[in-house]
């Protein structure tokens, strides 16, 4: 379509008339820092119906007060009643959330059980050594190369001591 052929007025005025429809689906109220908000959404729950300016399809006749007793209701009130609040939490995103926090919280007690076994398993094997250092059993060690060599008493003395200190650390209950 060639825009030069089309008058300027008509254009004007579908701008215009599209303008307006956007306008009428628009919420307007102030929030507690005193700015005016427009916004496609209704107004957070904190905000109170004395500081909302304007609702989607609403004239410009006020709400109707809890004091009046009259019959009728004006579309103000009607469209309060019908309007969904938003609590402004996305369902989604909170199970999202919340399924994250969950797979890491399982992530997070697996390797606390990993850390646990390998713990129990050192404090088993460093028990056992020191059973067999306090029978009073020779042990026998290999060398760098390959070759069998009894363990004198600093070499048994220095090893029990490594393994007290295995035992202290990872047999704690």
């Amino acid at each position: 379509m060639d825009f030069k052929l089309v008058p300027r007025t008509l254009i004007l005025a579908i701008v215009g008339v599209s303008l307006s429809i956007s306008a009428w689906a628009q919420w307007q109220w102030i929030d507690k820092d005193g700015r005016k908000v427009f916004s496609d959404r209704s107004p957070p729950s904190e905000i109170q119906e004395k500081d909302i300016l304007k609702r989607p399809g609403a004239s410009s006749r006020p709400p109707v007060s809890p004091a009046d007793n009259s019959v009728t209701a004006s579309p103000a009130a009607v469209g309060k009643v019908s309007a969904p609040r938003l609590s402004g939490k996305d369902a989604q995103l909170e199970a999202r959330k919340k399924q994250a926090e969950d797979a890491e919280a399982a992530n997070k007690k697996a390797e606390e059980e990993k850390i646990a076994k390998a713990r129990a398993d050192n404090c088993e094997r460093a028990k056992r050594g020191l059973a067999s250092f306090e029978s009073g059993v020779r042990i026998s060690v290999t060398n760098a190369q390959g070759e069998r060599e009894i363990m004198g008493d600093a070499a048994r003395a220095a090893e029990k001591n490594r393994l007290q200190g295995i035992a202290a650390n990872d047999c704690k209950l």
